[in-house]
């Protein structure tokens, strides 16, 4: 077989290569951008209530899901029409049957009880709650009815939250159908994903489970790099060719 035939070979099956790995590269990204789409929802937080987890203006992707997914932890978006029939952002410290109470001696909100270390309340490297601090500027007991859901804001001080409608019917809980989605991540201003609080994994029902959007991010980015190396490869390899050709046509002279 000649140099020629076996260039031609390795240049036909390069082609072959290059134009599968643009078409695997199309598949996972298009693939990517469907899926999320069926699975998530963009919002725009509206007020500072979920404080510092999520600040007003951020923009948030909260997964699609049913009423009976929610865990305790999780952040969610709902609509009811006691709070003003909009969607709201607010975090699910109690479920049906749950007694939600606050505080404890040492000012931190309890389920049933259980004393809840909660993290997200505190400014970015701190190891405690401030001086004189605590999960809510004023004392509350609930007890949340079946098929409802105790929320409460992070940003405890101005948050309106359930503690404002615990004279309503149902004690300041939403039903379960009022949710929408929940957030999983900030994406503008960048603040990755928002993670399960540990506190409330030992409490009957643990907390919910991570979201796709890192798989689906990272088939994006797959998808993104076997597009491009599949584009490069055609007029990198054409350059090698052509110069593997003028080094032979220049030790033929000699």
């Amino acid at each position: 077989m000649s140099g020629s035939e076996r260039h031609d070979g390795r240049g036909r099956l390069g082609s072959i290569l290059s134009n599968l790995a643009v078409a695997v590269g199309c598949v996972l990204f298009l693939g990517a951008f469907a899926w999320g789409a069926v699975v998530y929802k963009p919002y725009t937080v509206p007020t500072d209530s979920m404080t510092p987890t999520v600040n007003a203006g951020d923009r948030i992707l909260a997964e699609r899901i049913a009423g009976d997914e929610v865990r305790r932890g999780d952040v969610v978006v709902f609509t009811d029409s006691a709070w003003g029939d909009v969607p709201m952002v607010k975090r699910v410290v109690g479920v049906g049957g749950d007694k939600v109470a606050c505080c404890d001696k040492d000012g931190r909100l309890t389920v049933n009880g259980k004393p809840v270390d909660e993290p997200y309340l505190r400014a970015a490297g701190a190891s405690s709650f401030a001086t004189g601090s605590s999960a809510s500027p004023q004392n509350f007991t609930a007890e949340v009815p079946e098929g409802q859901l105790f929320l409460l804001g992070d940003q405890r001080s101005t948050s309106m939250d359930s503690r404002v409608h615990l004279e309503d019917p149902g004690h300041g809980s939403v039903p379960r159908g009022a949710v929408e989605a929940r957030v999983d991540a900030v994406v503008w201003p960048f603040g990755g994903m928002i993670g399960r609080p540990d506190a409330f994994a030992s409490l009957p029902g643990g907390v919910s489970s991570e979201g796709p959007l890192p798989l689906q991010f990272g088939a994006l980015v797959a998808g993104a790099v076997l597009i491009l190396g599949g584009a490069a490869y055609g007029p990198l390899a054409a350059r090698s060719a052509r110069r593997t050709g003028r080094t032979k046509v220049s030790a033929g002279a000699h």
